[in-house]
């Protein structure tokens, strides 16, 4: 056996004493949930041992969203949307945008072709890149920049389907800050909401005022997983996503 110096002493106690304080903050976690938090939890968990670095996990729910961040980044950074936007390159933002989103499955195929219709014309592409400019790099409070993206979409021409839903009016913020802002597909969330028994206030219109709901709902999730380490919205809608999709059986 090898004798350990003081120094060792000391470090290996500094570690057990962190980890003992970890799985303590972990077990007070827990305590302070709800049944239905513990029961959403044991699912996800049973799908995912490994939690939000599980391989499937990481395969299933995370990687392509990270990959549709990493090409906004890319593609419609601050910089170059300015660059776009000052030389009235409308149609090209919007183009960059769907392609951005069409890579992903987070909206249905017919909120897709009504967004594609709906920045078809150089009118409807310069609104779409104005607000979205405004929302995802504008300046000012986050429910005043929501509520001007909600009408900015409401505004858009509508060819067949309509265009103001709430997977389209969240799924670019969603894209672009990813720490900020939710995905919100309505159905999934709610059952999400009521299996982990949270009032969830739903309007079928997109306003602040119910995004807010969802964002406090998202803020509490992570909260409870905090022991888990979610780092972005990415993690809590997939979670989510988790609990209220049909994808994941009970």
């Amino acid at each position: 056996m090898k004798t350990q110096t003081s120094g060792q002493t000391t470090k290996a106690a500094i570690r057990a004493h962190h980890l003992r304080t970890a799985r303590a903050d972990a077990d007070k976690n827990k305590v302070l949930q709800s049944s239905g938090a513990l029961r959403c939890r044991r699912k996800f968990l049973r799908y995912f041992p490994d939690g939000f670095m599980d391989d499937n996990y990481l395969a299933w729910e995370r990687d392509y969203k990270v990959a549709a961040h990493r090409s906004w980044n890319a593609m419609l950074n601050h910089q170059e949307f300015m660059l776009l936007l000052r030389a009235n390159k409308f149609e090209e933002i919007a183009l960059r945008a769907v392609r951005i989103e069409s890579r992903t499955n987070l909206i249905f195929s017919f909120e897709k072709m009504a967004l594609r219709d709906a920045v078809r014309t150089k009118a409807g592409a310069a609104a779409f890149a104005h607000g979205l400019h405004d929302l995802v790099y504008g300046h000012g409070r986050d429910e005043d920049k929501f509520e001007r993206w909600c009408d900015v979409v409401a505004s858009l021409p509508r060819v067949k389907t309509r265009v103001l839903t709430w997977p389209i009016v969240t799924v670019f913020g969603f894209i672009a800050l990813p720490r900020v802002h939710f995905f919100y597909k309505p159905t999934v969330t709610r059952v999400a909401a009521h299996m982990y028994g949270y009032p969830l206030h739903y309007v079928s219109r997109p306003s602040w005022q119910s995004y807010r709901h969802v964002l406090d709902f998202a803020a509490l999730v992570r909260r409870d997983l905090s022991d888990l380490k979610p780092r972005d919205m990415i993690d809590i809608q997939s979670f989510l996503w988790v609990q209220g999709s049909a994808e994941y059986p009970d």
